[in-house]
């Protein structure tokens, strides 16, 4: 999510509009894959959504990142994999999540009618949240996380849909959210102990809050099933202007033999698909 902004509103205000022509340096892009999957997260783009897919395809991107149900025909029609999808438009998604027992129900039904859909569309990963903290302790979200995700956990094997549960930062954009360290989730996955769920690590957001990105990675690959990316601070460009070091991050994703997919989630200050272009080259490894 970028800083300031959620992924809704950040759609909802801005223009759709045409995007502007891709720089030299972005036509002229290598189309080789490398060691990872790359993928785009469709909220930080303007535009129509096909117009937008053939930008990506063309760029070289395999994937396009964060879309509704509604959606995953057209990642499909422009030859990407909708690297992860929603499983509906809910509001408060990112506070309400499984932490709170009182909202199981609601989130097991909305995963559990999503799985089997993903799974036929091609959708390899679906995504959901620990949730605000709201004054409970570690100790009791992760009993709770790992009760209510236990109830998504065999029909998500069943059917090969991965559930992956994004770790965020409280310190900036996410205010109360639990799962803000790997540590958190890391606990949760160990629990479950499913190959159909894991974590959402977003590197924007765990730099904020424990930095470490390498060894962390390393450390819990086992638990790693998707890679956000981001500029610190800011979640703008991930170049030299921001504090981490990209290049090196992508090789030790892929040094672990990581299969997944790492998906660029920021908002250029630039043109955003020679941005993009330059995120790819970056990480193509």
């Amino acid at each position: 999510m970028a800083s300031g902004l959620s992924r809704r509103r950040f759609l909802e205000a801005s223009a759709i509009v045409p995007a502007g022509a891709a720089s030299a340096a972005a036509a002229q892009d290598a189309p080789a894959a490398g060691r990872l999957k790359q993928s785009v997260c469709r909220w930080t783009l303007r535009g129509e959504l096909a117009d937008v897919c053939g930008r990506l395809k063309a760029l070289g991107f395999q994937g396009v990142d964060l879309l509704y149900p509604d959606e995953w025909d057209a990642a499909r029609a422009a030859g990407l994999t909708c690297s992860m999808g929603y499983a509906s438009r809910r509001k408060n998604f990112i506070p309400d999540g499984f932490n709170d027992p009182s909202l199981h129900p609601m989130l097991i039904e909305e995963l559990n009618a999503a799985i089997p859909r993903a799974a036929q569309a091609g959708v390899p990963n679906l995504i959901a949240m620990f949730g605000n903290r709201r004054g409970r302790s570690d100790a009791e979200g992760i009993a709770n996380c790992v009760a209510g995700l236990s109830k998504v956990a065999p029909l998500a094997e069943q059917h090969g849909v991965t559930i992956c549960v994004e770790l965020l930062n409280s310190k900036v954009d996410h205010h109360d959210y639990q799962g803000d360290h790997t540590a958190f989730g890391a606990e949760v996955m160990r629990k479950l102990n499913s190959p159909r769920m894991k974590l959402l690590y977003d590197i924007y957001h765990m730099q904020i809050m424990e930095g470490d990105v390498i060894r962390t990675v390393r450390e819990h690959q086992a638990w790693i099933g998707h890679f956000h990316t981001g500029g610190v601070p800011g979640r703008h460009e991930i170049g030299e202007a921001q504090e981490l070091n990209y290049p090196a991050i992508a090789r030790a994703i892929a040094d672990v033999g990581f299969q997944g997919f790492v998906a660029h989630e920021f908002i250029a200050t630039g043109e955003p698909y020679a941005a993009l272009a330059a995120a790819r080259r970056a990480c193509l490894v």
